[in-house]
Formats: C-alpha cells, structure tokens, sequence
C-alpha cells in the first residue's frame, strides 16, 4: 500500500504523534479507504519528514504515529512571488504551480489595474498545501494577506532583490538577466513581482524602479496572460538561480506516496 502524504501542524519527533484535522481524517477514511495501520508519510516545514501510521482514536479523532524520519529538512530558495490577484480559477492555479515550483511566499498585491477586490487567502493556503502533499515539497509556501503595492514597496526589506516583470517591452530577455548574475547576487533573497491584466500603472512602474535591488525584465515576444507570466517568470528564476541547478534527489521505492484531489 502506497503512503498517503500529508502536511501537519505538530512537531515531528521520533514515537511521537501528529493529531489529524476533520478533513484529513475524512480524505483517510473516505477518499482514500485507508484503514488503522495504513502507512503515511507527514511533514510540518520544520523536522524533515517522517514514516508514519494511521492511528484511529474513534470514528471522529485520529493521530499520524511516528516512526522514523525519511528525509531532514534542508534549506529551499528564498523567492517571494508577488502577484496581482486574478478571477478565482486562476488565482488558484498561481497559488498550487507556484507552490510546485518552489516559491517561499505568496503575496497578492493589489494595484491600480487590479480588478480583484477580494482574496480568499484561506483557500489559497488550502491549495497551496495540497500541492505541497502531492509533489513531495518538505515546506508550505507562506500565504500572505494581500497588500496594497505602495504599502509592499514603501515596506520593502534591504538586501531583497526584486525581479520585476515589465510589459512594456522595455526591459531585457529573463534569461539574459539572469544567466549573467554574479554570486552574490545569486546568493542573495529574491522576489518576483508581476502586474495585473491591464499592466502596472505609470506611477507605479516608476516606483518599482527606484527600489534598489530592482532589475527589470521581459518575458518574450508574446502578450501573456497575468498568471501565465507569473510562472513563466517563477519557472526562469528557479531554472537559472533557484535550486532547478542542484541534482533532483530520488526517493526509495517503498516511500512512493498516494495523494488525490480532495
């Protein structure tokens, strides 16, 4: 039986437990059909990831109880993605591809352009955890409350370097930026900002470029979509600075997990 995946909020320690929410127990019991014994793999962001097994406490209460670890936690790019938010659908695809691709945070940013006046951050969190699960991540992206980009800007922390996706043509090719980074650069905290679907404001793209560490950039010939520039921007990023460079580890066979869409 393949191991059910799962993110848990309690510190892992060996012979410990990790009490499981109503809807894990329901995805466990109900989706799944797993019984008391049945493997599962947990992890928290914080102590790696642990073998454990199902154990039952009653038809409505049930713990993860930890064997070994699997794997320690190792250290994942420092790369915010700050976005504009965008209609339901596809701001839940930014929070689940971003989360695949390695982002650290999720910062929704709301700007002159954006026609967006409410974000569900919880649920944003919700799909960022499922993604976590399903592709092996031993973290959770940060889901941020969104911010006004003049609030993000004016709060902006030294040393953050802001990769800053420009439609108007005006900036270099990504790829171009980036390959010629040196090491310090590279080493340094990044984070990925990009527009609405109407684009940034006048104002506003004259205030990203007077932030310090800000390096403009271009994403192509095409006209993308809001989203797709945003993981299209995420994706360049990890490919030449993030940690698409290091070796992909493998996992043993018998750790192989199980996780379907709740």
């Amino acid at each position: 039986m393949s191991a059910s995946r799962l993110f848990v909020e309690a510190d892992l320690s060996a012979g410990g437990e990790a009490p499981l929410n109503e809807a894990q127990l329901h995805y466990l019991r109900h989706v799944m059909r797993r019984p008391d014994g049945a493997p599962l793999l947990v992890f928290n962001g914080r102590d790696g990831e642990w073998r454990a097994t199902l154990e039952g406490h009653g038809k409505k209460a049930a713990v993860a109880r930890l064997g070994e670890r699997t794997r320690e936690q190792v250290a994942e790019p420092d790369v915010w993605l700050c976005f504009a938010p965008v209609k339901r659908a596809r701001i839940d695809y930014i929070a689940e591809k971003a989360t695949e691709l390695g982002a650290a945070v999720l910062q929704p940013v709301l700007t002159q352009h954006t026609n967006v006046e409410r974000v569900n951050v919880e649920r944003l969190r919700a799909n960022a955890i499922e993604a976590a699960e399903q592709t092996e991540r031993l973290t959770v992206p940060e889901v941020r409350v969104p911010v006004d980009l003049a609030r993000l800007l004016g709060d902006w922390p030294a040393g953050r370097r802001l990769l800053m996706c420009d439609e108007t043509g005006g900036g270099p090719p990504i790829a171009e930026v980036l390959s010629a980074l040196d090491a310090s650069a590279r080493a340094a905290p990044w984070a990925i900002v990009v527009g609405p679907e109407g684009g940034f404001a006048p104002a506003e793209l004259a205030a990203l470029r007077r932030i310090k560490d800000v390096v403009a950039v271009g994403l192509g010939p095409r006209i993308l979509r809001a989203d797709t520039a945003a993981l299209a921007a995420l994706a360049c990023w990890q490919a030449l600075v993030g940690d698409w460079r290091r070796p992909t580890p493998r996992l043993a066979a018998d750790y192989r997990t199980s996780r379907a869409p709740v």
